[in-house]
């Protein structure tokens, strides 16, 4: 009788929270949207190192923007660095938009991305600061939609959830299926559980006195998290932080699958050590193990096989309402095939970030410390 009912009860806490997240996308994404009618002037940091997948039309959408007035600070560190002839090629196509390139090697401390950041800083002309990755694409309305809550003085930051819409490969379809059936619906838990006290670094839109009140981008520049740094640092100075409704585009190239584990695990090092308990506690959530736990602890019977059914049935579900209705990034049903290969690399990287402090990021390795600062080796 044991045997037969602990499988049910293995796949209770990840069916439960399938649909717990379900209940909260549907809160989000279902909620009127406010008019974006509050447009002020606009500085666009994008910090680069190296050329991405396409990044002459990365670059080029922050240019067509439907939006009065916006400076682009492009911030390199190399002045060989491949990614310098697209950014001229940008300034010559697009002479109306002002851009700015910043070259500086000054080194303030190990993470290099916000080195940058720090370096392009006196450059920033306006009051809004937007911080936006190099790989990121965005539509012609991105900046209305992000900047309209700042109509309200108590927003500080304002963040974007992103997604991956064409993949390359296999590989790549394992990473962007990481978007849309992890990262946005663990965003929307904590949303409607706990409010938005995080930023997600694809995008992030900062006032320039909620970054001068926590001590400027160099209160980050030791941390491995600077996205989830900013959005908290932010959070505790008093303001409020929003989600925009308006997704970025995360553009990928065809890549191994060594590279895209290798990030993964960046990632969730990442999340570890900037919110130890959640992290931990996450681990019961975790479909795949559980799923297969059901099934071997019923010794392969059918009571097991249906649990592990159940729980999968919901999961492809759940995903393909995220997929087809909330991100709108059309991956699913085609790469459906995928998910429970996708669920069983989240949880390697799960387990495999307790059992390490080192991360490779853009060609260097550091050892992540205790409360998540960078060492580099």
């Amino acid at each position: 009788m044991f045997s037969t009912i602990l499988p049910w009860i293995l796949i209770l806490p990840p069916l439960a929270y399938s649909l717990i997240s379900l209940f909260c996308g549907r809160s989000y994404f279902g909620r009127s949207h406010a008019a974006a009618d509050h447009t002020p002037s606009v500085t666009i940091i994008k910090p680069v190192k190296g050329r991405d997948a396409e990044s002459y039309e990365n670059f080029a959408s922050f240019c067509r923007q439907d939006y009065p007035v916006h400076q682009i600070v492009f911030a390199v560190a190399d002045a060989e660095d491949p990614a310098i002839p697209v950014i001229h090629r940008i300034m010559a196509d697009f002479p109306d938009v002002d851009i700015e390139l910043v070259i500086d090697r000054r080194i303030h401390g190990p993470n290099y991305k916000v080195c940058n950041l720090m370096n392009a800083w006196p450059k920033a002309k306006h009051d809004i600061v937007i911080v936006c990755d190099s790989d990121i694409r965005v539509v012609a309305s991105f900046l209305r939609e992000v900047c309209a809550p700042f109509s309200d003085p108590q927003v500080g930051l304002v963040t974007s959830l992103y997604r991956t819409s064409s993949v390359q490969g296999t590989a790549s379809a394992l990473e962007a299926l990481g978007f849309t059936t992890e990262m946005v619906p663990n965003v929307m838990t904590a949303l409607k559980l706990e409010g938005l006290s995080f930023a997600l670094g694809a995008s992030m839109a900062v006032r320039r006195e909620a970054v001068e009140k926590i001590g400027g981008f160099a209160v980050l520049v030791d941390y491995l998290a600077d996205d989830y740094q900013l959005g908290n640092q932010v959070f505790k100075a008093g303001y409020r932080l929003e989600l925009s409704d308006c997704f970025v585009e995360s553009v990928m190239r065809r890549e191994r699958l060594s590279t895209v584990l290798s990030r993964q695990l960046r990632w969730a090092r990442t999340m570890r050590v900037s919110r130890p308990g959640g992290y931990l506690a996450s681990g019961i959530t975790q479909p795949f193990p559980l799923a297969l736990l059901a099934i071997v602890i019923a010794g392969f019977s059918v009571s097991g096989i249906a649990a592990a059914a159940l729980l999968y049935a919901v999961r492809f579900s759940v995903a393909l309402v995220y997929s087809r209705a909330f991100v709108r990034d059309n991956l699913l049903p085609r790469w459906l095939w995928l998910l429970p290969m996708r669920d069983a690399l989240s949880f390697a990287t799960w387990a495999l970030s307790f059992l390490g402090d080192r991360v490779r990021w853009r060609g260097h390795l550091f050892r992540v410390l205790p409360g998540g600062k960078l060492k580099e080796i």
